[in-house]
């Protein structure tokens, strides 16, 4: 069943129309950066760079002068569509889309990790007071996340499905999902006039919804299935834009790692980078309090993901098994502490 609301339809239209145009992109040379990002305060660090201009900035210390172009997705397979397509050349999404795309290009595109976006809790948000565990979900509820079975959130709760009753019930939960764009979930769950009572969302889209329906409440936690602090999206890349465009890749990741130090120092400025860069029109003291959660931590290097990996091999969602971290993630000295 479909959201019956026009903004959903909206939203996917201009999704598949932006996608169609990148798919008739020519391919770019060194100096020139095509970045698909998607929705909320996971892409704080994009959103920085974008508005301090620290990818120019880097660029020129290596010498190279980069144009940037950022596009707009919705949904982890849009953006592994674009990236295998050559035309973008780096796609922001969750670790799941990552480790799908790195299994099914393995000896080919060689699709690894650039740089993680921070360590976010993911909130599992219901309106439905029966609902106190994933145990309780039925057949009456709906939980929208950015793409079934693919996206960070719906692997998350796949493997939270397979803790409560084992790995061969690991999809149990997979159809009471739909693939529905955050701002639109959101809005969904506030108003609570559609068949959707569940979000599988990411911030502030997920703080939003606690604080504008009072029936809203965290159903699961990404950290406590995880097994703590978590980098559940990240930046990608095929091995062929990496290898062809050194300067512009370095030039790329120490911007992301000044974004994430003057995030870390200045939570201001990034709320006002925020702010400008997505033309929201979120309060932006409710958007710093976001920010300023002691859960959430801006850093470049990834952390805690061969969890989540080494399940989806047991599972038999990727058929490679992962003996380390940097198995799907590009070697950089900024990585240097990831996990």
């Amino acid at each position: 069943m479909r959201i019956p609301f026009a903004r959903f339809s909206t939203t996917l239209m201009l999704s598949t129309l932006a996608l169609s145009a990148l798919l008739a992109a020519p391919a770019r040379a060194e100096g020139q950066l095509r970045i698909a990002q998607q929705f909320g305060l996971v892409y704080l660090l994009l959103n920085v760079a974008q508005d301090q201009k620290l990818i120019e900035k880097h660029g020129l210390k290596q010498g190279v002068p980069v144009q940037v172009e950022y596009v707009q997705l919705s949904g982890g397979n849009a953006a592994n569509d674009a990236l295998l397509s050559g035309s973008i050349d780096v796609a922001g999404a969750g670790v799941g889309p990552l480790l799908t795309i790195w299994d099914r290009t393995r000896g080919r595109q060689n699709v690894r990790g650039i740089a993680s976006l921070g360590n976010f809790p993911y909130y599992l948000v219901s309106t439905n007071p029966n609902v106190k565990t994933i145990a309780d979900f039925s057949d009456k509820d709906r939980i929208a996340l950015p793409a079934v079975t693919v996206s960070v959130q719906a692997r998350i709760l796949q493997m939270a499905a397979a803790k409560q009753w084992g790995t061969a019930q690991y999809a149990r939960l997979d159809r009471l999902t739909q693939s529905v764009p955050h701002p639109d979930a959101t809005a969904a769950l506030i108003a609570g006039q559609t068949e959707l009572n569940g979000h599988f969302g990411n911030p502030p889209f997920q703080d939003q919804e606690l604080a504008g329906n009072p029936k809203a409440h965290i159903v699961l936690n990404s950290y406590d299935v995880l097994g703590g602090p978590n980098s559940a999206t990240v930046l990608y890349a095929t091995e062929k834009w990496v290898k062809e465009n050194p300067k512009t890749y370095r030039a790329f990741v120490d911007a992301l790692n000044e974004a994430a130090q003057l995030i870390t120092a200045n939570p201001e400025l990034g709320a006002d980078a925020y702010l400008r860069v997505t033309k929201a029109k979120t309060d932006r003291a409710f958007l710093l309090k976001v920010i300023k959660n002691p859960q959430i931590q801006f850093k470049v290097a990834p952390q805690n993901t061969l969890g989540l990996a080494q399940f989806l091999f047991q599972a038999g969602a990727i058929k490679n098994q992962p003996a380390s971290w940097r198995d799907y993630f590009f070697a950089h000295p900024a990585l240097g502490a990831g996990s």
